[in-house]
C-alpha cells in the first residue's frame, strides 16, 4: 500500500465544510440581511433604526468575524478553488443537474464578488453608518443598479441551488423523491429571496414604501 493511499482525503472534509458554511452561517447571514433590509419597505426611518440596532449589538466584531466574514471568507475562497480545479460535462451530457452544478459556480463566482464589494463600501467605507439616504442616491447610477439587481440574483440563486446540493450531500434527501422535495425548497428559497431582493432594490430606487401603513400615528 502506498503512502497516498494511507493519507486521509482532506478534500472530502474541506468540501463537506465548504456545503456546510455555504447554508450556515452564510446563508443564515444573507437571509438576516434580506430581512433587516426590508425595513426599507416600512419607511427611510425604519431602515435606518433597524441599521443603528445592528451597528450596536454587543460583541459585534467578534459576531461579525466570527459567524460571518471568516467562514464566508473561506466558503468563497474554497469556492473558487474547486471553479478553477473543476470541469464542467454540460456539452457531453446535458443534465438538469449538471446545468445547476455550472450556473452554481458561475453564480458563486458573481456572488462572492457582490457580496465582497458590498461589505466593503456599505460596511467599511461607512464604518456601517450607511443609512437609507445614501444607499438611495447610489442606486441612482444605473451601473450601481444594475450591478446589484444581478448581485441579489446570482446569490438568490446559488443559495437556492445550494439547499438543494446539501440535502443530497449530506444524506438528508437520500431517495429520488426526497432529492426532488429537495430540488423544489431550492427552488422557493431561490424565487422567494430574488423577489424580496428585487423589492427592497426598487423601494431604495423610487422611494417606495408599500408598507407604509404599518407606522402607527
Amino acid at each position: 500500500m502506498s503512502a497516498t493511499e494511507t493519507q486521509p482525503d482532506s478534500s472530502y472534509f474541506l468540501r463537506k465544510l465548504h456545503s456546510f458554511t455555504g447554508l450556515l452561517p452564510v446563508g443564515a447571514f444573507l437571509a438576516e440581511h434580506f430581512w433587516s433590509n426590508s425595513a426599507a419597505l416600512v419607511s427611510a426611518r425604519k431602515y435606518d433604526d433597524v441599521s443603528q440596532d445592528l451597528q450596536t449589538i454587543p460583541f459585534r466584531l467578534i459576531v461579525e468575524w466570527g459567524a460571518i466574514f471568516l467562514p464566508m471568507l473561506f466558503h468563497g475562497g474554497y469556492g473558487v478553488y474547486i471553479w478553477w480545479r473543476g470541469k464542467s460535462n454540460v456539452s457531453a451530457y446535458p443534465w438538469v443537474g449538471n446545468w445547476l452544478y455550472t450556473a452554481q459556480r458561475y453564480t458563486g463566482l458573481i456572488a462572492f464578488a457582490y457580496i465582497g464589494w458590498h461589505l466593503y463600501t456599505e460596511r467599511w467605507l461607512t464604518h456601517g453608518r450607511s443609512t437609507y439616504a445614501t444607499v438611495a442616491h447610489d442606486m441612482r447610477n444605473p451601473w450601481y443598479l444594475a450591478f446589484f439587481v444581478v448581485g441579489v440574483l446570482a446569490s438568490s440563486f446559488h443559495l437556492g441551488v445550494g439547499v438543494w446540493n446539501f440535502l443530497c450531500k449530506w444524506g438528508l434527501a437520500a431517495t429520488a423523491r426526497a432529492q426532488q422535495a429537495a430540488g423544489r425548497l431550492g427552488a422557493v428559497v431561490g424565487i422567494t429571496f430574488s423577489v424580496v431582493g428585487i423589492l427592497i432594490i426598487l423601494s431604495f430606487r423610487l422611494n417606495w414604501h408599500p408598507f407604509a401603513f404599518y407606522i402607527t400615528k
